[in-house]
C-alpha cells in the first residue's frame, strides 16, 4: 500500500482529483490532479530554482471537494494540504514558487508577505510533523 519515495521538500499531488468542483474531467477527457501534476513538473523542469522540490503525485489525497488537492512536507515541518486550483502551470508556479521559500524556512511556517498570490486562499489544512505539535 506505501511506495518509499525520497524523504525531503516534496509537493505531493493528488492525481485523481476532480478538475473542479461541478466537473471530474476536462473536455480531454482528464483528471484535475493528472493535469496538475503534469504542469508541477513542467514548470520544475523548467527552472532550476525548484530543483530542491520533489514533485509526487498519488491517487486520492481525501479532499474531494476541494479539487486539484496538493500536500506540501518535508521533514520536521508543518504540512500544508491546498486545494481549489485550475490545473495549469500558473497554479504550479506558485505552488513551486510557495514550496522553494517553504523549504528554506526552518520549521515550515512562511511569512504572508512573502507567499505568492495564486497560494494565497487555497490552504485546507496545516498539519504538524510526526512527534510535534504546534506551539503559537
Amino acid at each position: 500500500m506505501l511506495r518509499r519515495v525520497e524523504d525531503g521538500a516534496a509537493v505531493v499531488a493528488c492525481n485523481t482529483c476532480r478538475h473542479a468542483r461541478d466537473a471530474r474531467e476536462d473536455g480531454e477527457g482528464r483528471r484535475g490532479g493528472a493535469r496538475m501534476a503534469e504542469a508541477l513538473r513542467t514548470v520544475k523542469a523548467s527552472d532550476p530554482r525548484y530543483d530542491g522540490i520533489a514533485v509526487q503525485d498519488m491517487p486520492c489525497l481525501f479532499a474531494c471537494g476541494d479539487f486539484c488537492t496538493v500536500h506540501l512536507r518535508a521533514p520536521d515541518k508543518v504540512g500544508y494540504v491546498l486545494g481549489r486550483f485550475t490545473p495549469d502551470e500558473e497554479a504550479a508556479r506558485a505552488i513551486l514558487d510557495y514550496a522553494v521559500r517553504y523549504a528554506e524556512s526552518a520549521h515550515g511556517r512562511v511569512p504572508f508577505a512573502l507567499w505568492p498570490q495564486g497560494v494565497k486562499g487555497h490552504f485546507i489544512t496545516r498539519t504538524p510533523p510526526a512527534g510535534f505539535l504546534v506551539a503559537e
